[in-house]
């Protein structure tokens, strides 16, 4: 995985580790684990697994001149919703709304400040106990942390919950890295869309963009995980999410990259329980010189669980892609029922894409398939829309846009795939794509498809 010349060091130092810490007045144990991760990032290789080195696409990152602690006016534009947590993470801060009505059923929201002053065991297992982190990225993400907060959902709520979590860069320099940990009770349902989105669509120097988050789906309880990635066009950006999924609960990850320069996302779930249900959607368009670099890895631990990830990106220009899917099936996971699916649509010469399905089976009585292409938009399909009178870029346009449309449909949210258009559209058609304007503004209220989303959640019939 190539970088730009340029030295690590710059990027972040050691003095301004320690800074960002005095300046949240965080306990000596966030201070230290902050300092461990620093020095990972100066140690690490961007991608320590050798096998993939040679596929990445970080040519071009230069982070150095970050500002952790920049400070300036609050982004507007976000309102309150009935049974609607919204949070917002700008350059002024981190904003928490929460309904009277969520604070009576239990819900509860912890600022990352308020979980850092309690300290001891629920510091470390808000920070992911002792885990070090597994790449230079991800340790930067951890050292750089300046926003977050914990959501815990209590068991057998009445009606869904709805989260609204939307990070908006919009200051030079600026590096915005939030860190989540939501549990949803068992039984609970709740819908979350993150979204990530800039002021402007080409402020012409590079910024930082992490979010990782962990979550833990209650048994019986459904989750559903919307992300909009749209930020500029010069942001730097590390997504990492993982997941346990308890006893005949079901979760659902669903990402649509729309935006940015340089972005690795990795998606990491863990079926525990028996009967636990995992949808992992991603959905990447990328033009100009924009790169993704998408993991996703499902561990089937469980008996009779579903696992089904699919993964489609359409490039342009010349744009990169890299999708990497990895299957593991323990040994005492019995009747585990997997699919991994990985396809690229290539629209022109400069651009390019990788998909590398890999499926690791410790256990007999299982059924995982998986299925992966890069090709060109098929010529036949082109023909026969130009031979219905449509131009042949337009003709590109509608396949492209079907194809990405196969995977949005399949999330358990009620629209998705309309309510995100407009920022495809923008994309496709050279459009900014900027906070506040027509085609970027906060997601509406989202529901479940269907009375509980259970009848979307199944995988396919024909498979069983």
């Amino acid at each position: 995985m190539a970088v730009a010349a340029n030295r690590y060091e710059d990027w972040l130092s050691a003095q301004q580790v320690d800074r960002l810490s005095q300046d949240r007045g965080e306990p000596s144990s966030f201070t230290t684990r902050r300092r461990e991760a620093f020095e990972r990032f100066l140690e690490l290789p961007l991608e320590p697994n050798p096998l993939y080195r040679k596929y990445g696409y970080f040519s071009g990152v230069d982070l150095t001149g970050l500002d952790l602690s920049v400070h300036g006016s609050p982004v507007e534009g976000v309102s309150a919703a009935p049974r609607t947590i919204t949070v917002l993470h700008d350059v002024a801060g981190s904003r928490f709304d929460v309904p009277e009505e969520l604070h009576r059923d239990g819900v509860r929201l912890d600022p990352i400040e308020q979980v850092a002053r309690a300290g001891g065991e629920e510091l470390a297992a808000f920070l992911g106990g002792d885990e070090p982190a597994a790449d230079r990225l991800t340790a930067f993400a951890f050292a750089t942390t300046n926003r977050g907060y914990r959501l815990t959902l209590p068991d057998r709520l009445a009606a869904p919950v709805r989260l609204r979590d939307i990070t908006i860069l919009s200051a030079p320099h600026e590096a915005l890295s939030v860190r989540r940990a939501i549990r949803a009770g068992s039984g609970t349902r709740l819908l979350v869309s993150e979204e990530a989105l800039s002021t402007e669509d080409d402020p012409g120097h590079q910024r930082l963009l992490a979010s990782t988050t962990r979550v833990e789906v209650g048994a019986e309880a459904h989750v559903a995980y919307s992300t909009l990635h749209a930020p500029d066009r010069r942001a730097i950006s590390v997504f990492q999410r993982s997941a346990t999924v308890g006893p005949s609960a079901r979760l659902a990850w669903v990402w649509a990259g729309f935006g940015g320069f340089r972005t690795k996302a990795r998606n990491s779930s863990t079926l525990a329980g028996t009967g636990a249900d995992l949808q992992d959607l991603q959905a990447f368009y990328g033009c100009g010189p924009q790169a993704y670099d998408s993991g996703v890895t499902m561990t089937h631990v469980g008996t009779d669980t579903h696992g089904e990830s699919i993964t489609r990106g359409v490039f342009t220009d010349e744009a990169r892609g890299m999708s990497r899917g990895m299957v593991r099936i323990e040994k005492d996971a019995r009747k585990t029922l997997s699919f991994l699916s990985e396809h690229a649509m290539l629209l022109s010469r400069g651009a390019r894409s990788d998909t590398i399905p890999i499926l690791e089976i410790l256990c007999r009585d299982v059924k995982a398939t998986h299925s992966s292409s890069v090709a060109p938009v098929d010529p036949e399909k082109v023909f026969y829309l130009e031979s219905r009178g449509f131009p042949r870029t337009e003709a590109v346009r509608l396949i492209g846009e079907g194809f990405l449309s196969h995977v949005l449909e399949r999330a358990p949210v009620r629209g998705l795939r309309d309510l995100l258009y407009p920022y495809l559209a923008a994309r496709w058609e050279g459009r900014p794509i900027v906070w506040g304007g027509d085609s970027a503004r906060a997601l509406p209220p989202l529901e479940f498809a269907g009375p509980t989303g259970a009848d979307e959640w199944r995988f396919d019939a024909k498979l069983r």
